[in-house]
């Protein structure tokens, strides 16, 4: 049973940690311009799945923001066209902050979950040596 617990909590920290990977790289890139010949930074945003057959969860994908992005005017950006617009990624930054707590914080409870069941076990352990 304590084993199952930090199993399936290690399954969670590692999805919340590629979630975090991904909101801190759209973070990251919110503000990269590209000429409107290409694409802008396509945010990445995992998809979770419960494991099947298993216990815990896994990433079973990753999603891409829009590469059209947005177009702003800014007619002295060095890589402006000739009409003064440039290309931005779609990235909404109080979305990304959001998510980033709620990885955060399910980092966290998954990290408790494991001290919890080691501490358990290591009790266990002493139970047995009395």
């Amino acid at each position: 049973m304590t084993f199952d617990a930090i199993g399936i909590a290690a399954t969670g920290l590692t999805t919340h940690r590629k979630w975090l990977d991904a909101v801190s790289d759209n973070l990251a890139n919110q503000n990269n311009a590209s000429a409107t010949d290409g694409t802008a930074f396509q945010a990445r945003y995992i998809v979770a799945r419960e494991g099947e057959g298993t216990s815990g969860v896994y990433v079973s994908g990753v999603e891409y923001g829009d590469p059209e992005g947005r177009m702003v005017h800014e007619p002295n950006h060095p890589l402006a066209d000739e009409d003064g617009y440039v290309r931005y990624p779609d990235i909404d930054m109080s979305e990304q902050m959001g998510a980033l707590i709620m990885a955060q914080r399910g980092y966290e409870a998954n990290a408790a979950v494991v001290d919890r069941a080691k501490a358990t076990y290591e009790a266990a352990l002493q139970i047995g040596r009395s």
